[in-house]
């Protein structure tokens, strides 16, 4: 098979020069690690030095989606979202990760990551590299993608630079539409510091003079409500057609007198509170779903773990505020614009300034008049979303609840939305009298509240709703349906690398494998009843599952490429995915690369493994691709002694996949089928001198060098399965 080209070259950063070196380039992330002596401790295991840390590797992922912002090859508006990105990413990282090493502090404040670093001493890496980071997020948006849009008549208006009759209009607008939704609260002996949601817009507002009881008020808390939208489009006849916008909190700003009549407002200056935003479940209780309800109220209300200002709130205000929320400065962010930058994105008629749309397509075999289960029956089909379509997999389930001879179907259920036409054609399989099985993982974390309303909606259908085992999420991504064929039963599956919802399908890279081969379907089969029912796990034929199998498999298939390397025959591993975090997978690709067995990773994420450290990694290569599409297949390869072995998985490399959940690693069996994965996911991002970034041995990802020949991966399965239809 084909290798990776040599064209690519690493260098430390090459987008827009100056737009993220403050972060990625001149000044580097700490690190306690500059030669690792000794790579091995007493017990033969790699040191701490060995490894990367997690929370740090999370957070560089974070810096690499911010350089995304800068990329001259990206349509302005694309580069926007970029950025928006970056907040959601970051409110996340903040949410959990943070959280998490806040608490762990609390309780005791002792190393449980791989590299042996304190939750303090995490907390303070972080916060130096995030406020660099974060300095450069808003750097770029006012110095280059604020003046960008300008030029093309897409502006955020000022409140200084309104004409008098749009100074009208947000009158008018704020009597109307904003203050009737207002309420402000003072604060005094009778009126505490309020209870604020997490992520809330909320002003902190001083004042002067006596309120209507005769109180000599001082200061007073206005939250905006999250009804009203953030960005307001002027009306065009005010900007002869231009999209001009304003902000809700320069709204507010402007006449927050208002709702103080008779006082002086001395200042008023927006803030943001950020919360822990984890789910405290214990693994014994009675009814996942009661106890989640429960648990996601206490969501708004977590810990507090960041407070965001803008730059000209006045010290005392915002030192206030840190005393309020027990915070200490390294928590505090100020910030030159908009407290939320997510909030900012909003819907331009502007197409020129996106990505060419494209037509995801559709595998030929699946456009005749032949059911789907003539064409699965013969052989395997495979998509590659978003550049396939992800109809298929929503026109098999209609077809099944409307073909007369289909018994019964099986679904997992991760993330897929209220709204999902999976759900709809589940809960139309089951009114039509169809043995439909969901089950359905209410711990998907930031949509337990969705797949609730989806397991009320499945239920109320007469569907049947398990959610799986306790302590062990769900994630693996199967479908089954089972027909009567001529008097005998045959089963036809879905196995994926994704979710089931048709937004993820256009955004995220994924493959899914439509199959009726025997043993894989008896597999999946077995996966709903160790999941429905319970006994022990019956020994699958074609499948690893996690959490029995996948982890010793995976151990297994690398311990053969270190038997064929000792031998001095070729030996060589592929592996795609989000994130390389478990220590003895680690260990295991440290073992063999001191085998002589050559390992390329290519890793969207967290990478927790030092590559390219003599004596340890010099024969692993770590790679990550940032692009269009959030890179989210997992592929697992191995040369085999010419016996090649690929598989695709729901599961990362991470503790949480392959010990802590429900996950399945499924063979690719079709000669074709494996060929294709094998150059279009794996070879041809090896190839990526574009969108791609190399990891050194000191935990500093650097871009890979544009240069001759041009490869963008995305842009290459774009063309060769999409065509000239974009």
């Amino acid at each position: 098979m084909n290798q990776p080209s040599k064209a690519s070259t690493c260098q430390t950063l090459s987008i827009d020069d100056q737009a993220v070196k403050s972060v990625l380039g001149q000044t580097p992330l700490p690190t306690s690690f500059h030669k690792i002596s000794p790579l091995f401790g007493d017990t033969g295991e790699p040191t701490a030095d060995c490894y990367i840390n997690r929370d740090l590797s999370t957070l560089r992922f974070q810096l690499r989606v911010l350089a995304q912002a800068t990329n001259p090859r990206y349509p302005l508006l694309e580069r926007m979202f970029f950025l928006t990105i970056f907040s959601s990413n970051m409110d996340e990282f903040f949410e959990i990760r943070v959280a998490g090493l806040i608490q762990k502090m609390k309780n005791g404040d002792v190393s449980s990551s791989l590299d042996g670093r304190k939750p303090s001493e995490l907390l303070a890496e972080i916060s130096q590299v995030a406020h660099r980071a974060v300095e450069e997020q808003y750097r770029i948006l006012n110095d280059n993608i604020l003046p960008e849009l300008a030029q093309h008549d897409i502006r955020y208006l000022k409140r200084h630079e309104l004409t008098p009759a749009q100074k009208a209009w947000m009158k008018t607008y704020f009597f109307e539409q904003v203050m009737p939704v207002l309420t402000p609260i003072s604060i005094d002996p009778a009126h505490p510091f309020p209870r604020l949601v997490n992520k809330s817009l909320n002003f902190i507002v001083s004042l002067e003079g006596k309120d209507a009881f005769g109180r000599d008020l001082s200061l007073a808390i206005v939250p905006a409500p999250r009804s009203l939208p953030r960005v307001i489009r002027l009306p065009d006849e005010l900007t002869d057609g231009k999209e001009h916008h304003i902000m809700l909190s320069a709204v507010i700003h402007e006449h927050v007198g208002e709702l103080f009549l008779g006082m002086k407002v001395k200042g008023c200056h927006q803030f943001r509170l950020t919360r822990n935003a984890d789910l405290d479940l214990s693994d014994d209780v009675d009814d996942i779903a009661k106890a989640l309800e429960g648990e996601l109220g206490n969501r708004r209300f977590g810990h507090k773990v960041r407070l965001e200002v803008t730059t000209n709130c006045p010290k005392e205000l915002y030192q206030l505020l840190l005393r309020e929320f027990e915070l200490d400065e390294s928590q505090l962010y100020r910030v030159n614009g908009p407290v939320n930058l997510t909030r900012m994105l909003t819907s331009f008629d502007k197409p020129e300034l996106k990505f060419a749309p494209f037509n995801h397509a559709t595998p030929k075999v699946f456009l005749g008049k032949e059911s789907m289960f003539d064409v699965i029956g013969r052989s395997d089909v495979l998509v590659h979303h978003p550049f396939s379509a992800f109809n298929p997999v929503v026109n098999m389930l209609w077809q099944a609840g409307a073909d007369p001879d289909v018994l019964a179907i099986k679904q997992t259920i991760y993330r897929s939305g209220v709204n999902s036409d999976v759900v709809k054609a589940l809960a139309q399989a089951a009114r039509n009298g169809k043995e439909v099985t969901a089950v359905i993982e209410l711990r998907a974390r930031f949509d337990e509240a969705s797949n609730i309303a989806v397991a009320n909606m499945l239920q109320d259908a007469g569907a049947i709703v398990v959610y799986g085992v306790v302590g062990y999420k769900t994630h693996a991504k199967l479908m089954l349906i089972v027909r009567r064929e001529n008097g005998k039963i045959r089963r036809y599956a879905h196995l994926g690398t994704g979710n089931y919802h048709a937004g993820n399908a256009k955004a995220y890279t994924d493959y899914g494998l439509f199959t009726a081969h025997e043993e894989m379907c008896a597999d999946v089969a077995g996966v709903f009843g160790q999941l429905t029912g319970m006994g022990r796990p019956l020994p699958s034929r074609q499948i690893m599952h996690a959490p029995f199998t996948l982890h010793g498999g995976l151990s297994q298939l690398i311990d053969q490429e270190i038997n064929h390397a000792k031998a001095g025959k070729k030996a060589r591993i592929i592996l795609k995915c989000n994130a390389v975090t478990e220590q003895g997978i680690i260990n295991k690709l440290y073992e063999a690369s001191c085998a002589g067995v050559q390992i390329d990773l290519i890793v969207r994420s967290i990478c927790c493994l030092r590559p390219q450290v003599k004596g340890l990694s010099e024969n692993i290569k770590v790679r990550s691709i940032v692009g269009r599409f959030l890179e989210h297949t997992r592929v697992y390869y191995f040369y085999n002694n010419g016996d090649e072995k690929l598989y695709c998985s729901s599961a990362d490399l991470m503790d949480r996949n392959l010990l802590h959940r429900v996950e399945v690693a499924y063979p690719i069996l079709d000669k074709t089928l494996f060929t294709q994965i094998y150059e279009d996911g794996l070879i041809n991002y090896l190839n990526d001198n574009m969108q791609a970034w190399e990891l050194d041995g000191r935990g500093e990802w650097h871009q890979v060098a544009h240069s001759e020949p041009v490869h963008d991966a995305q842009a290459v399965l774009l063309d060769k399965i999409c065509g000239d239809i974009r």
